[in-house]
This record gives C-alpha cells, sequence and structure tokens, in this order.
C-alpha cells in the first residue's frame, strides 16, 4: 500500500475543522503519538529518505518503515506498520530489538493529534491536526492507497486541501523539522 499524504502548516484549526463537518467528518478523541526514529547500519536514512520507528499511541505500539517519497507534490511513500503488543515493556523491547541490529536511535518525536475520518469519491480519508510542539501545527491529510489507484488519490487529496483552504505546504517530516531545530540550537 502507499501511503499518499500531504501536509500543511494551519494555525486557524476550527475554520477547516468547520469544512470537515460538512463532509460528515467523525473526530476520534486527541491522542499523544511518541515516536522513537533509528538509523539503518547499512545506510543513512537521511540520504535515502527512510524512516524506521518504533510508535506509541497510549498503550499501542507498533514498527513502521516508510519508503522514499516517490512524488514532488506530495509525500507519497510505500508505508509498512506491524502492530506489537501493548505496555511501555513491549516498546522496550522493539528498541532493544532494533538496538541489538544494529540501529542507531535518532530521535524521539512527540505531537498531539486529532483524526478526524470521511468518505469521499470511493476512498477513506484521514485529516489529521497535529500540535508537533516547537515546530508547529500542522493539518495532513492522508490516503491509504493501492499503486494503481495513486494518481486518483493524489488528485483528490490536492482537491480537498484546497477546498478546506490549506496552502502552506510542508515537506518535511517532524522529524527532519525537529532535527533542524536542535542543530540551530548548537
Amino acid at each position: 500500500m502507499l501511503e499518499v499524504e500531504v501536509k500543511y502548516r494551519c494555525a486557524d484549526w476550527p475554520a477547516v475543522q468547520a469544512k470537515l463537518a460538512a463532509y460528515g467528518a467523525v473526530a476520534e478523541e486527541p491522542r499523544t503519538d511518541a515516536d522513537h526514529y533509528f538509523n539503518a547500519p547499512d545506510r543513512d536514512f537521511a540520504k535515502t529518505d527512510e524512516a524506521v520507528r518504533v510508535r506509541r499511541i497510549g498503550e499501542k505500539n507498533g514498527f513502521t518503515y516508510k519508503g522514499p517519497k516517490v512524488d514532488t507534490a506530495t509525500k507519497t511513500r510505500t508505508e509498512i506498520e506491524v502492530p506489537l503488543a501493548d505496555g511501555p515493556e513491549a516498546a522496550a523491547k522493539a528498541t532493544a530489538f532494533l538496538t541489538a541490529l544494529g540501529y542507531r536511535s535518532v530521535a524521539e518525536v512527540s505531537k498531539t493529534r486529532r483524526v478526524y475520518r470521511f468518505q469521499r469519491d470511493g476512498f477513506s480519508l484521514e485529516a489529521c491536526f497535529d500540535d508537533a510542539g516547537r515546530v508547529g501545527k500542522f493539518v495532513e491529510l492522508e490516503i491509504l492507497a493501492e499503486p494503481e489507484r495513486f494518481e486518483a488519490a493524489k488528485a483528490l487529496l490536492l482537491a480537498t486541501a484546497a477546498e478546506l483552504g490549506l496552502a502552506d505546504v510542508e515537506r518535511r517530516s517532524y522529524l527532519t523539522m525537529n532535527l533542524a531545530l536542535a542543530a540551530e540550537a548548537r
């Protein structure tokens, strides 16, 4: 599956949320995502545009691999998610597993997220309202699609973003933005 995604800087969440109501979007409870990113022993993910992380959402844990972006207008990439057992012990074991294989810890990034889910044109969409702390507030639009439906998913996401009034595109990941801020502080 491809994760077809666009991310926008957005300070006026209420205006976007009001427009989502017209789509019949259903909001989930806010949550905190804590992502622990790793670099591979055999290549530099910053150079290959890949990512490996252990994500914690409350008690839920999972491994995620994100492949290189395949498009310049969106953040589309292959995404593979593997659920893990719940709880802090399982997250610690997943981290130890990666470390034992030679993966190096890069950074931990947390954000508060509220997901809105809705249907349009045969696709299931998510609008994620992310408060990423010192890097800012964002809205991500996302569709998981088969590769043969990529162009249709991309067109729908870009049209939806325009309808929602989202225009300040941000292609960098939260990890990249956090690492840049840390480098500036040195």
